[in-house]
């Protein structure tokens, strides 16, 4: 899926940052920050996506027509800073996507990205053609939580699909029909 770069200015955040389609080179560097994250907030081990094979491959892993995985740097500047994807809800159905490892360091929080990033996946996902997306997380990460909620996701009282993630204890949906 090819998808253009966009810059977000927010309104509190000194710099424009750029969301842009992950490329092969970003693989160290999301795979980091995606560690960094999930350890900052105590997901390790086994029932965490910390351990999913595709951390240190996320592009070969999106990299295909049914999904779509970005990550937001500074124009000029390809340190990553946050990432974030859709892609088929292992073990759901072909309408029903998942969002994937979002995760931003500590500087990003708290400043609009978080929505532009959700936003930017779900602009995604409906144009591959899906018409609900699921996710997972767990309740300590509570901005990530009260962001979801903000952006029509809808907790959900158990797992949805095959995802391995036995750990986490919050799931959500949104319907995406338009």
């Amino acid at each position: 899926m090819n998808i253009p770069a966009a810059h977000f200015t927010g309104k509190s955040v000194p710099s424009t940052f750029e969301i842009r389609p992950i490329r092969p080179e970003d693989n160290e560097q999301t795979a980091r920050l995606i560690r960094t994250v999930m350890t900052e907030f105590g997901c390790v081990g086994e029932g965490y996506s910390i351990l999913d094979p595709e951390v240190d491959d996320m592009f070969g892993t999106y990299d295909h027509d049914r999904a779509a995985f970005f990550v937001i740097t500074r124009p000029g500047d390809d340190t990553i800073l946050g990432c974030g994807g859709i892609g088929p809800l292992s073990g759901g159905d072909e309408l029903t996507c998942e969002l994937k490892k979002m995760y931003f360091y500590p500087e990003l929080r708290g400043h609009g990205l978080g929505r532009e990033m959700v936003t930017r996946c779900l602009d995604a996902a409906r144009q591959i053609g899906y018409r609900r997306c699921y996710l997972e997380t767990v309740a300590r990460m509570e901005q990530a939580n009260r962001l979801y909620q903000k952006m029509g996701f809808k907790k959900i009282d158990a797992p949805m699909g095959y995802t391995g993630h036995s750990s986490c204890e919050a799931w959500y949906l949104k319907e995406m029909i338009e």
